[in-house]
């Protein structure tokens, strides 16, 4: 069966590389890509899509998340991801000079500006990753779990390592340093295609594509509108619905054995830290780099009538400042029930300290005090 749907595929993708790019094509092309993503889909969780099979298949690695947030260290075998967990967390994962010398998912806990965060080390992974090939699909599924992937490399080996690692992980539906497109899809029971543009579409979508996109996938009725210029592909990671957006960082490890010219070079690649985790170098810069993709900030505690907990902060993640209520409910689901208001000290506060409602905007190390409703 699998044989079957790859030979499919495979016919699908020789197609599209010998088909031109134009307008006239778009509609073809976009007939091909939804194809290709329904038989992919149907390869990696048996037939049916995404729901039939799904179970076994891509199931992870069975360790318990802990900590504040938590990384996951992806790369190809003997690239040095134990000895940088070793270094980060101090938890003793087997490093030797064969490959694969780690068999299962070792998870580890490094403490950073007062947040637990769980790394884990993976077994490396292999080109084929995503269909099954060398645990692949374990080590693949666990990553989807991560607040942030660390994509570990040999800075002595090609730099077509990368593009192998991220074309499984693109296979398994992680879309790394991307954005959900901002499309609102909306099925219905009857009424047809309703499709709106509230921005130009110049990436190769338009009410047909959409129409004929959305037939591969048995959808007659839906209303679809767009309010980013996206292309086909994402348009197709909508309607799966079953994509994770996750940050990545690439992390170049042993550069002691490489030039200052070659340094340069890669210097000129975005996401990318250099560090040598043997001899313990750029690990600092690594960490801050962790912190800031991961957007956490520190909000410290005050009971009343005692000095603040700089010891234990809460930790939040949010793209933007986070507000009181959210730092509430971190804390405990049930505290916005008989929460009245809460004094701010810090950079967020116009006065110190200042009375403010669930709605303020807390920035990194105001420390809160909360009040409770009389009675």
């Amino acid at each position: 069966m699998s044989e079957a749907v790859q030979a499919q595929i495979d016919t699908i993708e020789a197609e599209m590389a010998r088909t031109q790019k134009n307008k006239a094509t778009n509609f073809h092309l976009g007939q091909l890509k939804a194809k290709l993503a329904k038989l992919r889909s149907e390869l990696l969780n048996g037939p049916g899509g995404k729901s039939a099979g799904s179970k076994d298949a891509g199931r992870g690695f069975d360790v318990t998340k802990s900590g504040d947030t938590r990384i996951g260290l992806v790369g190809f075998p003997s690239v040095g991801k134990s000895t940088l967990l070793t270094t980060l967390t101090g938890t003793r994962s087997e490093a030797a000079a064969y490959e694969f010398t780690t068999l299962t998912c070792i998870p580890g806990t490094m403490n950073y500006k007062g947040a637990r965060i769980q790394v884990l080390d993976l077994p490396g992974i292999i080109e084929g990753a995503a269909d099954g090939k060398g645990r692949g699909r374990q080590v693949i599924s666990t990553a989807r779990t991560c607040n942030l992937i660390l994509i570990v490399l040999d800075a002595g080996k090609p730099l077509t390592h990368k593009k192998i690692i991220e074309q499984e992980l693109f296979s398994f539906g992680i879309r790394i340093n991307q954005t959900p497109p901002n499309i609102k899809l909306t099925k219905k029971d009857n009424g047809g295609i309703d499709y709106q543009e509230m921005v130009p579409q110049t990436k190769g979508m338009n009410a047909d594509v959409c129409r004929v996109v959305l037939k591969e996938f048995k959808v007659s009725c839906a209303q679809i509108i767009m309010r980013d210029d996206v292309t086909v592909d994402e348009f197709i990671d909508v309607i799966e619905g079953n994509r994770s957006y996750v940050p990545v960082l690439y992390v170049f490890n042993k550069i002691d054995s490489l030039t200052i010219e070659e340094l340069d070079i890669l210097d000129q690649m975005p996401n990318y830290v250099p560090i040598s985790s043997r001899d313990e170098w750029g690990l600092e810069d690594l960490m801050e780099e962790i912190w800031d993709r991961c957007n956490m900030m520190r909000i410290y505690t005050k009971p009343k009538g005692q000095i603040p907990d700089y010891d234990e902060p809460v930790i939040l993640h949010s793209q933007g400042n986070p507000t009181v209520e959210e730092f509430c409910n971190r804390i405990h689901k049930g505290l916005m029930a008989s929460f009245s208001h809460a004094w701010v000290w810090g950079k967020s506060a116009k006065h110190q300290p200042q009375r403010c409602g669930k709605e303020h905007r807390l920035e990194d190390e105001d420390v809160v005090q909360l009040c409770k409703k009389a009675g």
